[in-house]
């Protein structure tokens, strides 16, 4: 049997008070690494998102165009004259902020895509006055870099005849002519682009 002495007894308060110490990092360092994994690392992904395919509503047939003024075309351009492709067709005023926004994407998927069979048309219904001038419309055109045809639209034919209120908004029509995609406002880009592509991948039917 061993014996404590006093002077071990100490030892012995001093040797908890170590533990004790030694406890308590322990513990900060546990606390720690769980935030850090908590924490996404700052890395780059080795793979992408499968893309999720859209699933489209047939909306039915879009009604034709029926605009004379017509900017960044050789002459009007008509739905019936444009089978097989498919058309994405923006309703736009220059004035609006949200429809400048909308433009880039709207660039670059006709940039992306129009050798493909893609074709987009700005049709221009104006918000306030100076917006229908058509020097004024010519001159955002140049002023924005808009590559595509723009319809010029004052007589608000095209877009009561899409029932449409809201500028942008984005309808695609496929190869047969119906629509099939509708978008309103910015956003929703990868989305999109996604639709343009599955419906550029249809057969005609």
């Amino acid at each position: 049997m061993n014996l404590l002495f006093p002077g071990d007894i100490e030892n012995l308060k001093d040797m908890r008070g170590y533990g004790t110490h030694i406890l308590q990092i322990f513990l900060y360092l546990t606390f720690g690494l769980l935030l850090g994994a908590c924490t996404p690392a700052a890395e780059t992904p080795t793979s992408t998102p499968t893309e999720v395919p859209v699933v489209f509503e047939n909306r039915g047939p879009a009604p034709e165009l029926h605009n004379e003024i017509w900017l960044n075309t050789d002459g009007p351009l008509r739905l019936a004259e444009l089978r097989g492709k498919v058309v994405l067709l923006e309703m736009w005023t220059f004035g609006c902020i949200n429809c400048k926004n909308v433009i880039p994407s709207l660039i670059g998927w006709h940039e992306k895509f129009s050798d493909q069979g893609l074709v987009i048309i700005g049709n221009h219904y104006p918000e306030f006055g100076y917006e229908a001038d058509l020097d004024n419309l010519k001159e955002a055109v140049v002023r924005l870099e808009i590559p595509y045809p723009v319809a010029q639209d004052n007589d608000r034919e095209t877009w009561g005849a899409y029932n449409n209120r809201y500028w942008p908004t984005l309808y695609l029509i496929d190869k047969q002519g119906d629509i099939r995609y509708v978008h309103i406002g910015e956003g929703a880009y990868a989305k999109t682009e996604a639709a343009i592509r599955q419906l550029l991948a249809e057969p005609l039917q």
